[in-house]
């Protein structure tokens, strides 16, 4: 897995005034580390750095190192506040990691094997993604990078739901930890244009029967 280490300073001034003049006059981002039963930290890192990590997928659910001086946090990022107009981050929330405290965030699905997919290769369909990411309950350790999702066997007309997700060992989906009533679609293969859907085909059947 990629290893992300962002360097932090101990922010001392807070208000809105003194982070406005944070990145305005020093270019940097106010933040907080918090969490794991401990004090929370007021913290600034440089605001180039932080929009470097952020071009990188996989920063958003993996385990973040911040050096503080000598001190080191293991965190993930917990949420971010975009300027409305600008390309700018105004602030940067990082939650703490505990060893033995499951996380919940948000892990990116890759949809492998569209191409060949037989509902696109062989029936001429289209594959529709519903969802991106999955919001999941894990314990550092078993924390993926991101969730594949095979569309090989996925014939055009059938949809995917979450229970349909192979998950990796230690990791629970939390939508599917509230019952079956919140299993998503993930993606759907659509029919090309002028195909018969599965209910036209029964109506079709049942008329010629008749």
């Amino acid at each position: 897995m990629t290893d992300f280490t962002l360097k932090a300073e101990v922010r001392d001034n807070k208000g809105k005034g003194a982070s406005r003049r944070l990145r305005r006059l020093d270019g940097q981002v106010p933040g907080i580390i918090y969490g794991a039963g401990k004090e929370p930290v007021m913290i600034s890192l440089a605001h180039k750095d932080l929009i470097k990590s952020l071009e990188d997928e996989a920063f958003y659910s993996h385990i973040l190192t911040v050096k503080i001086g000598r001190k080191s946090e293991k965190v993930i990022l917990k949420d971010l506040q975009r300027h409305p107009a600008k390309p700018l981050i105004v602030h940067a929330d990082f939650l703490r990691v505990s060893a033995k405290e499951k996380l919940t965030v948000n892990v990116p699905l890759h949809y492998t094997n569209a191409e060949a997919c037989v509902g696109v290769k062989l029936e001429g369909g289209s594959v529709i993604t519903q969802l991106n990411e999955l919001e999941v309950s894990v314990l550092p350790k078993d924390l993926p990078e991101f969730i594949e999702v095979d569309l090989t066997e996925v014939k055009a007309g059938e949809t995917l739901h979450i229970s349909d997700i192979k998950l990796p060992k230690g990791v629970e989906s939390v939508a599917l930890s509230h019952g079956s009533d919140h299993d998503l679609a993930i993606m759907t293969v659509k029919k090309p244009k002028g195909a018969k859907s599965s209910d036209e085909d029964e109506s079709s059947e049942e008329a010629s029967e008749g």
